[in-house]
């Protein structure tokens, strides 16, 4: 710490509270330029003090903290401020972010209710920051721009070329894609867009005080679209919260806004996944700049979640328009081995076993990858043929009994273990996150669902694995 901004702060301290701090420490800044201290006062009151020389920054900062303060939102109070000198004292709300919280608290099952119920908060919240609190801003002094218009967005984008895919080697055409990006940004600029954007929605600058969610580092905001901040927070890659618990809280979103806003469900969902995508690349952007340009490699560990976020979008969202170039860049992205081993990340393999009839065909793979493995079973003793199997399944106990003492399918299985258990310590080791094992026989009734029950115990036991089993013509039947 300079003695020139620990005297500064000293002064400031003691205008403030009549008394000098007794002790001033630094603080980490994660990717802020800005710095960051704890005062120390000799009665045990403590506040944070920040310095930073960007002027427009901090007014930005400050003016947004007094009017959200006024409205009656969670933010730190602004104790003093000397523009000049570019410091300020804050509220000190301790040292707990969502991140950290999410962190000490997710288990191997994934997101526990307790953990589901601190996100609902911050998430049900979202739309008075928005609308409420957003309708009396005073949008004049945001920084650098007033909204998030197409400027914005293509600083975005070209942030995610240059520091992004040009350094992780990704080849593109730079007028092809220069061509997606404005259909991209003039697509995006059609949604309702006269909100306030906080920018930075995510778990890092969210601090967690007395059991009550608090929003910091919003002096990027200005006017905006809906859909930016809610993706910022449940696609926010590190933070890696699981699908379901993503619907769930979308949901909660939009019951939120529905109560403060009118809104059309289908035309919020039709740019929601646009946004997903241009945030998404405006992180990787962040992550290549930090990570690969100024050499901080602990950036870099977000990058196989941002990756695996990509692959998911890929495989489920639907843009309403046609984006060959971008598309083309994603997908090699995802196809990327270098990218999903960064940072020594550790994803999780899901493993998707089904059984299946051959008389309706081998089952196609909805993800995308068109890859896996199909084992026939018709080889293998049928209990089919025998009348007291012909309507059970391989779900019930006599059928299991029957096959378990089968040699051949004992073998058979032991087999298909060897083989399985090369590709999952492969695909463990490149991060790769989906893997299919099919197993077919005559009906899909008896024997393909005996062997598919029975790998997924055999692995469950061997392996952390994200393991779903699916009989597909059972299901049939059951509708």
């Amino acid at each position: 710490m300079s003695t020139s901004i620990k005297k500064q702060l000293t002064e400031l301290y003691e205008n403030w509270s009549g008394s000098k701090p007794s002790q001033i420490l630094q603080m980490s800044a994660h990717g802020s330029d800005r710095k960051y201290f704890r005062l120390f006062g000799e009665n045990g009151q403590t506040a944070i003090g920040v310095q930073n020389d960007d002027r427009r920054e901090n007014i930005a900062f400050l003016t947004f903290s007094k009017q959200f303060k006024e409205n009656k939102l969670d933010v730190p109070e602004i104790y003093v401020e000397d523009i000049d000198k570019g410091i300020y004292l804050e509220e000190d709300l301790g040292d707990l972010t969502l991140f950290e919280f999410l962190t000490e608290n997710r288990n191997e099952s994934g997101f526990p209710d307790e953990l589901v119920k601190v996100y609902e908060q911050v998430i049900t919240t979202l739309p008075h920051i928005q609308i409420t609190a957003g309708q009396k801003l005073n949008f004049d002094v945001c920084y650098p721009r007033s909204s998030f218009d197409k400027q914005s967005m293509m600083w975005d984008l070209n942030y995610f070329k240059y520091y992004f895919l040009k350094l992780a080697k990704i080849p593109f055409d730079e007028q092809y894609l220069e061509n997606d990006f404005h259909k991209f940004t003039d697509f995006l600029l059609t949604a309702e867009r006269d909100f306030f954007l906080f920018r930075d929605f995510q778990s890092r600058n969210i601090m967690l005080l007395n059991d009550r969610p608090y929003f910091i580092d919003y002096q990027g905001g200005r006017r905006g679209a809906l859909q930016y901040d809610v993706a910022s927070l449940l696609f926010d890659a590190k933070a890696d919260i699981p699908q379901d618990v993503r619907n769930h809280l979308l949901d909660c979103y939009l019951d939120a806004l529905g109560k403060i806003h009118k809104f059309k469900k289908d035309e919020f969902m039709q740019y929601y996944y646009g946004y997903v995508f241009v945030r998404i690349m405006q992180a990787l952007g962040a992550y290549g700049f930090r990570g690969f340009y100024e050499r901080k490699e602990h950036f870099l560990k977000s990058v196989p979640f941002a990756i695996r976020n990509l692959e998911w979008l890929l495989q489920t969202a639907e843009l309403p328009i046609k984006l060959p170039a971008l598309t083309d860049a994603w997908t090699r992205l995802v196809r990327s081995s270098f990218l999903r081993t960064l940072g020594n990340a550790q994803l999780k393999l899901r493993l998707r076993i089904q059984s299946f009839s051959y008389k309706r065909g081998i089952p196609v793979d909805e993800t995308g990858h068109g890859g896996g493995f199909v084992f026939d079973c018709r080889s293998l003793p049928n209990p089919g043929r025998y009348e007291e199997y012909k309507h059970l399944t391989g779900n019930d106990q006599p059928v299991i009994d029957f096959l378990k003492n089968e040699y051949e399918v004992d073998q058979f299985l032991l087999n298909i273990v060897r083989l399985v258990d090369g590709s999952i310590q492969n695909y463990q080791k490149r991060n790769f996150t989906d893997l299919m094992v099919s197993f077919g026989c005559t009906g899909g009734q008896h024997r393909s669902v005996y062997c598919a029950n029975n790998l997924a115990k055999i692995l469950e036991k061997k392996y952390d694995l994200d393991i779903s089993v699916r009989h597909r013509e059972q299901e049939m039947k059951g509708d």
